[in-house]
């Protein structure tokens, strides 16, 4: 037992040191190429201790832990660890490559002082607010049309889930003309209109939600439709021997069943219109006139908070300024994804 002890603490700290050598060369900027390999070889060592252990006790919850340590570690090397950093970086002049200056909230004000990215936040937000509601009502109506009984459903499943599998980029170029060709050689025939819908501000962001919606009420409508399907067959025999109709049915059983299938489509539809990038680059690039916002007149009339945030840091080279917004965007979407979840398992209580 005392061996095993000793051998299981040898293993931990040999694997600690490799792993403190090697992210201290990495953070340090040490371009030596061994750093990798200490990586790799503390972490196994590492965990080799951990399971040399000699306890009961705790035994399968070291197994648990070391077969998910490959997720974990997973997770934190390409999510926590760029957040943190990232949060850091934004109170400094970080230009993507060097830190000069520690300049603390000095991002965040040059931030809310911006009347294009205020207008990107209020847009973002009626964007999402009219996505999660039609997407949902769509997805849900084809999802109660795709469990009727009639033939050829299976058809009709693929036929609209098909949108969601072409990219965002290819599908923005795609309806991109769309818009400027084929509805403009429509409506200047019938009814003499010569201009495209992202001719304007106002045209074009109802472009964006419509082709949005094309893309993603598919995907919704599947999830709806196991929702729909679990609904135990007795349950809706019974009603209908009580004389309960249609309306009555959907409203009183069949959403009541699934309320926990609609906080998953919405917490899904909220984070995806939240981060909306593709198909706004695609479309229109966030062009668009706004002749007085704030005092200012702005020529990022379509442009979703995402995109505002690229353009910050890659377009015009602020890469501080653009991780300042960026940790703005976790916190925004993190509360109000956790205020949804919250407010919708509340509902599923009360149905």
């Amino acid at each position: 037992m005392t061996e095993k002890k000793a051998l299981s603490a040898g293993l931990l700290a040999l694997g600690a040191a490799g792993l403190a050598v090697s992210l201290i060369m990495d953070f340090s900027g040490s371009e030596n190429t061994i750093r990798g390999p200490l990586l790799v070889i503390g972490a196994i060592l590492a965990l080799v201790g951990l399971y040399c252990i000699p306890t009961k006790k705790y035994h399968r919850s070291i197994i648990n832990f070391i077969f998910l340590f490959p997720l974990l570690f997973a997770f934190g090397v390409t999510v926590i660890i760029p957040l943190l950093l990232g949060i850091g970086y934004s109170f400094t002049d970080w230009n993507g490559v060097v830190i000069k200056n520690v300049v603390g909230i000095s991002n965040y004000t040059t931030m809310f002082r911006d009347p294009s990215f205020i207008w990107s936040v209020l847009l973002t937000f009626l964007f999402v607010i009219f996505n999660m509601i039609l997407v949902n009502l769509i997805g849900f109506a084809l999802a109660l049309l795709c469990t009727a009984q009639m033939r050829g459903i299976g058809f009709f499943r693929a036929s609209y889930f098909l949108p969601n599998l072409i990219g965002g980029i290819v599908l923005g170029y795609i309806w991109q003309f769309v818009f400027n060709n084929v509805l403009v050689q429509i409506t200047a025939k019938t009814i003499g209109l010569q201009n495209s819908i992202l001719a304007t501000t106002g045209t074009a962001f109802w472009a964006i939600i419509a082709v949005y919606i094309w893309q993603y009420a598919g995907y919704i409508m599947l999830i709806y439709v196991t929702g729909l399907t679990t609904i135990p067959g007795d349950v809706l025999e019974a009603s209908r021997i009580d004389g309960a109709k249609g309306i009555e049915t959907l409203f009183k059983i069949k959403i009541p069943m699934i309320a926990s299938t609609i906080t998953i489509c919405t917490f899904l539809t909220l984070t995806s219109a939240f981060k909306q990038f593709d198909v706004n680059m695609a479309l229109t690039n966030g062009t668009g006139s706004v002749a007085d916002f704030m005092g200012s007149y702005l020529t990022n009339g379509t442009q979703m908070l995402a995109l505002n945030i690229y353009n910050t840091a890659i377009s015009k080279n602020s890469y501080a300024l653009g991780q300042a917004k960026a940790v703005l965007f976790f916190v925004i979407l993190a509360c109000v994804s956790i205020l949804q979840v919250r407010i919708s398992n509340s509902r599923e209580v009360e149905m």
